[in-house]
């Protein structure tokens, strides 16, 4: 029997897990049993995509601890996801409309992908019905209503992304723009980080409401206030003026790019991919992902970055 832990406790946990260290590996034991005991409810999710291309479920399939299949299989229910689910057309739209209507106020949303909003939306359409196409937007507005809460998978879900990128044709935008009454949690970062998601998920479960949320509405417990520069393991080349020519040079990497200094996220602490690389440790500039000016912010990708014209 685990024993229960406390917000304080599961504040700690994910602010101080240390870098190599799987974040959900150290919260295993109380995932396992916060999720054991939402089991047996098995909370409803609807998920729909937008604008975007998937890379944010891609990334959250990659889960480890706990494996990602016993989550959607034995925990949650997901009752529509347009990439994994086996069943395609009427039938799956069914089965949203069925979530919806039996479970108001109950089940969670997950959006992935941006909101196209221009010509009422016609630019992102994610089903039919009655010989009709259905938008994601006007799905988003009936959905998200009657949603417990909201979660923006990703980077586009959150802030827009690539697909609301100048000259943004399409009038993109995150899905906090276009919902005002029910809760929205972003999480970003391109593509998101499991543990950010699987995280928040646990946390709203286990404690029956939002986890403190940042002024882009970003939880704290992965979007901290320091900078991913201020953790940066090639800071202490930036105060000794060290800095690298090219992307893979040793020195730091603000001269090629590098947006750590306005970056508010935990990929040093956490890496990816099962918790092996990061950006900046393969030589990569931080793009600053997290952030709602990605992408047009974050120019010139690969040149030395102005944080003042």
């Amino acid at each position: 029997m685990v024993r229960r832990i406390s917000r304080r406790e599961f504040i700690r946990i994910c602010t101080g897990t240390t870098a190599g260290i799987a974040l959900l590996s150290a919260l295993e034991p109380y995932i396992l049993e916060t999720l054991a005991e939402a089991a047996e409810g098995k909370p409803p999710v609807i998920w729909l995509q937008g604008a975007g291309c998937t890379g944010c479920s891609v990334s959250l399939l990659n889960a480890v601890n706990p494996p990602i299949q016993k989550v959607l299989l034995d925990i949650i229910s997901l009752r529509f996801h347009p990439t994994v689910m086996a069943a395609a057309g009427h039938l799956a739209w069914h089965a949203l409309e069925e979530t919806a209507a039996k479970y108001p106020g109950k089940y969670f949303l997950v959006v992935e992908g941006g909101v196209p909003t221009g010509d009422d939306g016609i630019f992102c359409t994610i089903g039919e019905k009655d010989g009709k196409e259905i938008t994601l937007l006007h799905a988003l507005k009936e959905y998200g209503s009657k949603a417990a809460a909201i979660i923006a998978a990703g980077q586009c879900a959150s802030f827009g992304g690539i697909p609301g990128a100048a000259p943004n044709p399409t009038t993109t935008v995150g899905v906090w723009e276009v919902i005002k009454k029910t809760p929205v949690i972003n999480v970003p970062c391109c593509p998101m980080h499991p543990d950010d998601f699987l995280g928040t998920l646990t946390y709203v479960l286990r404690f029956g409401e939002l986890p403190e949320l940042d002024y882009f509405n970003r939880p704290k417990l992965f979007f901290p206030d320091q900078t991913i520069h201020e953790g940066c393991p090639r800071c202490e080349y930036f105060a000794k003026g060290i800095f690298a020519k090219h992307p893979g040079d040793e020195g730091c990497l603000a001269m090629v790019g590098c947006k750590g200094m306005v970056a508010h996220s935990r990929c040093h602490i956490r890496w990816w991919n099962n918790h092996t690389n990061w950006c900046i440790r393969a030589g990569a500039p931080c793009q600053a992902c997290s952030e709602p000016g990605f992408p047009d912010d974050s120019g010139p990708l690969y040149g030395r970055y102005r944080l003042h014209e």
